[in-house]
């Protein structure tokens, strides 16, 4: 009688286990940042926006369109000062990025596309 009672209670929360899993919407999923860090800069433009993550001495940054799901071209470009620009550039339908650099304690220099529209930020995080 123990064992059939421990399997019947095994069954339900294995079942219970599933139904949450698959009763989660999917955003949870999108939810988890896409850079370590901490978010250090939120840059907005017409068509989407330039996020920005710090951690130690690393900058990362994507690109996120206003309306995620279509394919459009999208672009991040992250440049430490005195270094090379690190560049993702394609046809994405949620993201661009993410981009990583070792900045250390230089100014970064981000830019961000989206369509025709885009931003770019100057030296900032100094």
């Amino acid at each position: 009688m123990g064992i059939r009672r421990r399997l019947a209670l095994g069954t339900a929360v294995l079942t219970a286990a599933g139904l949450f899993s698959v009763a989660a919407p999917p955003q949870q999923a999108q939810a988890a940042a896409p850079c370590p860090g901490r978010k250090a800069r939120t840059l907005p433009f017409a068509t989407g926006s330039v996020v920005v993550y710090k951690r130690g001495g690393y900058v990362c940054a994507v690109t996120l369109p206003e309306r995620p799901g279509t394919k459009r071209r999208m672009s991040v470009s992250l440049k430490a000062r005195g270094g090379r620009p690190v560049v993702d550039e394609g046809r994405y339908a949620y993201r661009a990025g993410p981009v990583t650099v070792y900045a250390g304690q230089r100014c970064v220099w981000v830019k961000g596309r989206v369509g025709s529209r885009s931003v770019s930020s100057g030296w900032i995080l100094c």
